[in-house]
């Protein structure tokens, strides 16, 4: 059944199927593409958009797809069921490319760099194929590259054309000896051996004809000149035509031969020359499809609604790209009918071809420019009345053609067409324009057929309110600029803006303002509701870009934050891991110590510290081993991605903080504790072994689950005996001090600074003898939570100040 015949013609679709073909490397690929027509079963169609995406992986992959040459042998083919037939040696020669471009073919739908699965669609046509490399060779070896038979294709075309190579030799070398005896009257200046009818012959004046005799062949166009072959050629010319008879019997048997050699392979070598074709129309599509920027669509059955989304016209994307603006129309199911309403000029004609345009595409295996997610239906036929379709010939007027048209959609079309009416209701008085127009909108409707119509009748309009399965929409227009924006809006009919236009184009306002007068009252209502819901509708817009421009940049500035929050939080990991690891160093350090000590006193005849050497030892071990676990605890947290974060745990309660409540200190990154005291605004809190003067609105209470879920991400810090409240300090002071009094103070000054995240500790040593000094410089050196230090300047104490720059 012709899917439609009048309505492609109408809508063009033949200029789109070029603009496809263009895109093919041969010319058997572009006709091919030409004569793609819609399909009519959804397996078909889903086979043929499966095999362009098949081509389309190729064509991005690694190894691409390169088309092969693909030789015009159809007729050639043909010939071959007739027995006795040969190939000319062109035509040979055309065979090799043939089976060179099959088998290059295979091995590219057959690259082992492939996915798998990505050529599955094209196996079919990899299995048609061939690959014959042997009577590759055979051809070639008997035709050449510029289509001619070898001399040796056979050892007597080998003889027979030595000879004649030889013979004609001879006779030019014989022929020159002639012309050079000839008198300088009847020689021709610069003459030289010719042929003229496949005989050799010599140029000789005119007057010269009776001094050399023999056969005239030819003569120049002044008649001055004769070509003539002399009567001592003329047997040696005889011999030649004997020589290139034979020769030409020789190579019609070789031709002959290798076509027979060909001729059992006809049906290989037809399917062959179809599927290179096909692969060629397939590599077109492909390449449309990545030229335009055209997504996979999904399939369905009419009646089941459709869904374009980024829909643009394929005609004007080619023209120019840059100013097609693309539109969206989603028909759900139950909607049959789409009627666009709005000025001339809108684009609803256009909006009602691309749309037609876009399902013949898709239903001829063709991408079409539509945004991802779009669903486009099948139908079984496509009717159109678009433009103006009068005919002298057959005496129709141009309501007469629509009319011939639109009694063909009633009569034929089904619940599975897309019918398409440009202008419904015109050419004729509007009352019975309307008229008509509606009876036919509802009887599709009702069928269930696909309909989209324009009209800028108001009634009809009204259809929407009356007829279910019938939708209004609209093609916006600038109001000021009275320009349309190609928008469309669906549920909402346009205005005509007759009248605006007719102000803007300077009608005498006079003219105008009875025009107005005129104007239905009704019809005046209903176009002043329009308006305020168009103004109404430009609002809501706005409002949403403004919605989703401040949108996207809250979350963008949550990204941010979400970003410096894991900055942050392993900036604490570091510090913490680098604070266990000076822990667990000093311990070792201690029990180094011990040792040395015990050895000192057993030296010095000490018997009596055995015992407490052991619990010495015992208990430099045990912290040693509490900080070791520490660190693969803090190892641990670190790597639980998809672990909530502190302060989403302690986040969980709130409550009323009281002495003994467990809270989580915010100001200390969500590190958990429990208060002691109150104080006012402040509260004292443990937090492991320091007790810390805080903020009353910096704690958080949680339970005691949650409480503990904390203290099982914090590994605290092992240290003897309490610590007084808190107060770090940006200087330590030493004057005055032992070393190892001052080795004391330094650490624990640095310990304070960490935790405090101090940029910097001043460390006032004096000047004296420079021991303390060295020492600090010593511990410092040694500690990798100091990033450097230095002298202080002239105003910061000079050589009595040593300035820590922390990590």
């Amino acid at each position: 059944m012709n899917p439609g015949g009048h309505a492609l013609t109408v809508l063009e679709f033949s200029r789109v199927l070029d603009l496809v073909a263009g895109h093919a490397s041969s010319a058997a690929g572009a006709a091919r593409t030409r004569q793609l027509q819609p399909l009519l079963s959804e397996r078909e169609v889903a086979g043929e958009h499966a095999r362009v995406e098949a081509m389309r992986a190729m064509v991005g992959s690694e190894a691409g797809w390169n088309p092969e040459p693909i030789p015009d042998l159809a007729a050639a083919l043909g010939r071959l069921r007739v027995e006795g037939t040969a190939w000319t040696a062109l035509e040979l020669r055309a065979a090799v490319t043939l089976l060179l471009s099959s088998r290059r073919a295979l091995d590219a739908l057959h690259d082992k760099t492939l996915a798998d699965g990505v050529t599955a669609p094209l196996e079919s046509l990899a299995a048609s194929l061939v690959r014959d490399p042997e009577t590759e060779r055979e051809i070639d070896r008997v035709i050449k590259d510029d289509a001619t038979v070898r001399d040796d294709a056979s050892p007597l075309l080998r003889r027979v054309r030595k000879e004649l190579r030889g013979a004609a030799a001879d006779l030019v070398r014989m022929l020159e000896r002639l012309m050079a005896k000839l008198e300088p009257h009847h020689r021709v200046e610069d003459a030289s051996v010719t042929v003229r009818n496949g005989r050799y012959v010599i140029p000789v004046r005119r007057e010269g004809r009776g001094a050399v005799g023999g056969i005239v062949h030819d003569m120049s166009s002044s008649g001055s000149t004769l070509f003539v072959e002399p009567p001592a050629a003329v047997e040696a010319s005889n011999r030649m035509r004997e020589l290139e008879a034979e020769e030409l019997r020789e190579t019609e048997r070789i031709l002959l031969e290798v076509t027979d050699r060909l001729r059992p392979h006809r049906d290989a070598l037809v399917a062959t020359l179809d599927a290179l074709v096909t692969l060629d129309s397939l590599y077109a599509r492909a390449r449309y499809a990545i030229a335009y920027g055209c997504a996979p669509v999904v399939l369905a059955l009419c009646g089941t609604g459709f869904s374009i989304l980024d829909g643009r016209h394929p005609l004007l994307l080619a023209r120019d790209r840059a100013s097609v603006v693309p539109f969206a129309l989603t028909m759900d199911r139950g909607e049959h009918t789409l009627l666009v309403s709005g000025p001339n000029t809108g684009g609803k004609t256009v909006l009602l071809k691309a749309i037609a345009l876009l399902s013949l595409m898709a239903q001829s295996g063709i991408p079409a420019p539509v945004g991802l997610g779009s669903k486009i239906a099948l139908f079984d036929r496509f009717f159109a009345d678009i433009g103006d379709e009068q005919s002298i010939e057959a005496s129709l007027s141009t309501f007469s053609a629509h009319l011939r048209n639109l009694t063909e959609i009633v009569r034929d079309a089904t619940a599975q067409s897309l019918v398409l009416i440009d202008e419904l209701g015109s050419g004729t008085d509007p009352v019975e324009g309307a008229a008509l127009g509606g009876a036919i909108i509802e009887t599709l409707t009702r069928r269930g057929t696909t309909s989209i119509a324009t009209t800028h009748l108001g009634a009809l309009k009204e259809l929407a309110h009356e007829v279910p399965g019938v939708v209004n929409a609209s093609l916006q227009f600038d109001a000021i600029a009275l320009a349309p924006t190609f928008r469309l809006v669906k549920g909402v009919p346009g205005r005509s803006y007759g009248l605006s236009i007719a102000r803007r184009l300077a009608m005498p306002e006079e003219v105008l303002r009875n025009a107005e007068a005129r104007v239905p009252k009704g019809e005046r209502d209903v176009a002043a509701l329009l308006e305020d819901l168009e103004a109404r509708q430009k609002a809501i817009e706005e409002r949403e870009k403004a919605a989703d421009a401040h949108h996207d940049a809250t979350v963008a500035r949550a990204e941010r934050v979400d970003e410096r929050e894991k900055v942050v939080r392993e900036k604490e990991r570091e510090l913490e891991r680098a604070a266990r690891s000076d822990a667990r160093r000093y311990l070792l350090d201690a029990r180094h110590e011990i040792e040395k000590t015990i050895k000192e006193l057993r030296a010095a005849g000490a018997e009596q510290i055995e015992t407490a050497a052991a619990a010495a030892r015992r208990a430099a071990e045990q912290k040693a081993a509490e900080a070791g676990e520490a660190l693969r605890a803090l190892d641990e947290a670190t790597a639980m991605e998809d672990g909530r974060s502190k302060m989403e745990v302690a986040r969980t309660e709130t409550g009323r903080i009281e002495v003994g409540a467990p809270v989580v200190v915010a100001s200390l990154g969500g590190k958990a504790g429990r208060v002691v005291e109150l104080r006012g605004r402040d509260a004292v809190v443990a937090v492991g072994a320091m007790k810390l003067t805080v903020p009353l609105k910096t704690l958080k209470r949680v339970s005691k689950r949650a409480l503990e879920a904390v203290t099982r991400l914090e590994i605290a810090v092992p240290l003897i005996g309490d610590q007084p409240d808190v107060e770090v300090k940006h200087e330590v002071d030493l004057r005055g001090m032992r070393v190892d009094e001052a080795d004391i103070a330094v650490t624990q000054a640095v310990d304070a600074a960490v935790r405090a995240d101090l940029g910097a500790l001043r460390i006032i040593h004096g000047k004296g003898t420079g021991a303390l000094r060295e020492r600090v410089a010593e511990l410092l050196s040694g500690d990798q939570r100091v990033r450097t230090f230095r002298m202080g300047a002239w105003n910061e104490g000079g050589a009595g100040v040593t300035i820590a720059e922390l990590s």
